[in-house]
């Protein structure tokens, strides 16, 4: 039924159970399975073009465990994992990489790393579900 997941990822409590939930799924339907992690937080305003570059530098450094940790454990069930790193809004960023990758799932954490600002804005995982152009499984 599924041929495309993908899986959007922060490294939360909640990311994680929908990485597991995702590597199952792949596991039945034989799926391509794919992992999003989206970088919202960019530095904005920097005092030099180096203090730019450290910020940037660190935080690819904090994804690339993520991922790589996240691979690890796909690899250890017998899931090839495609890691996938962009920067941006994450809702808007996992609905945008669902529709060009052609994805018929997404999984999403019920809860993720929005913290408060989640209860007044609404969580990424309520966005995605109304925007996404495919299925969208919300894991708790």
């Amino acid at each position: 039924m599924y041929r495309k997941i993908l899986v959007a990822y922060d490294g939360s409590e909640g990311a994680l159970k929908a990485l597991d939930a995702g590597i199952n799924l792949a596991k039945i339907h034989q799926a391509q399975l794919s992992l999003l992690a989206v970088q919202e937080h960019l530095p904005k305003f920097a005092g030099t073009i180096d203090e730019m570059e450290e910020e940037k530098a660190f935080a690819d450094e904090q994804y690339g465990r993520l991922l790589e940790a996240a691979r690890a454990k796909a690899q250890e069930q017998g899931v090839t994992l495609e890691t996938l790193l962009r920067p941006g809004h994450p809702a808007k960023t996992i609905v945008q990489v669902a529709k060009e990758g052609g994805f018929d799932l997404v999984l999403v954490g019920h809860t993720g790393l929005s913290g408060v600002w989640a209860a007044f804005l609404g969580t990424t995982a309520e966005k995605v579900s109304r925007h996404a152009p495919c299925s969208v499984l919300i894991v708790r």
